[in-house]
């Protein structure tokens, strides 16, 4: 009872989405489910190429520890009925750069159930609870062989509460975000429906703008280190200030997309999220909707890992050039 007093008192007020936008999810999911959005060929073909910037500077991707849940293909993905399911997960990674260490989309914490996802709409919970075996972000870390105490800041995607409950166990980690993503979780009375503003507060904090030139089919991007190796490029319209995380790697180029898209079928088959819960968790549907076309439009240039797609993430762990670079 006394751990429960003292999590209330933690617990940010958290917009509540309106009946509408309720029954929009629902039925939005029905008419996707027999008749996806057609994509926008126009759109698509009007999209530069701006290439990947020169350098031979590269950093080391590790993607966390993460048990995962089973779901419907056609609850992740519009109008996709095969495979019948898929794995999601609520991944986390870590990046060194030869100057830094850096955690992405660090969402877990100890007992997140109770501190976080109890506090959500009920709407959205019967969507988004995580399994019970569930792994905390100090114990991903420590499953991936990774000392908590080497990482110099941590840098989400976005400020939805599965990219950074994890914070609220690594008290004092420094935070890099981008401003207009700080501006449109921590303005105003109560934060954004999934936010949680305690794991942002009290801590270091740096907020950037992403002021750097075209990248791929990114108006905007931001180099993080000045050398190319770590680029943050534009992914708006999950949240207004979604970035994906773009890495120069031994192995190749690959794009960290939070949650611009859900699983990489979305990019395969150029389709959007199903409306429930994509209504709900999309700020804006049609830029989001334009950001699945900007993915579609590179995935032969790089690899994309979306932070919930369990296959794509696994697939890097598993691929043997990483275990040949390990043996090496």
């Amino acid at each position: 009872m006394e751990h429960n007093d003292n999590r209330t008192q933690l617990i940010d007020a958290v917009a509540t989405p309106d009946v509408w936008r309720c029954c929009r999810s629902v039925g939005s999911a029905v008419t996707g489910a027999l008749r996806p959005r057609r994509p926008d060929h126009r759109f698509l073909a009007s999209l530069p190429d701006h290439g990947l910037p020169g350098g031979t500077t590269t950093v080391e991707l590790t993607v966390l520890a993460q048990n995962a849940k089973s779901v419907p293909t056609a609850a992740v993905v519009e109008g996709i009925f095969a495979p019948r399911r898929i794995e999601s997960a609520m991944t986390a990674f870590v990046v060194r750069h030869p100057t830094a260490t850096f955690l992405v989309d660090p969402g877990i914490c100890v007992d997140v159930q109770d501190q976080v996802v109890a506090e959500l709409p009920q709407i959205l919970r019967l969507a988004v609870t995580p399994p019970k075996d569930i792994i905390d972000i100090r114990e991903s870390l420590h499953r991936s062989g990774i000392d908590a105490a080497t990482i110099d800041f941590a840098l989400p995607t976005h400020l939805h509460w599965d990219h950074v409950a994890g914070l609220l166990d690594l008290p004092g980690l420094a935070l890099r975000l981008h401003r207009p993503e700080h501006d449109w979780a921590m303005t105003g009375p109560v934060a954004p429906i999934g936010g949680v503003r305690r794991a942002v507060r009290e801590r270091p904090l740096d907020c950037y703008d992403l002021d750097g030139p075209p990248v791929l089919a990114f108006a905007r991007s931001h180099d993080l280190f000045g050398d190319g190796a770590v680029l943050l490029v534009d992914l708006s319209g999950h949240t207004p200030g979604s970035i994906g995380v773009l890495l120069r790697t031994e192995r190749g180029p690959v794009l960290l997309a939070g949650d611009a898209i859900w699983h990489n079928l979305q990019v395969e088959k150029l389709r959007q999220k199903s409306g429930y819960p994509g209504v709900l968790a999309d700020n804006d549907r049609t830029e989001t909707w334009r950001t699945v076309h900007r993915l579609h439009a590179i995935r032969g240039a790089v690899r994309i890992i979306p932070t919930h797609d369990h296959h794509a993430a696994r697939a890097w762990t598993n691929d043997p050039h990483a275990a040949r670079a390990s043996q090496a």
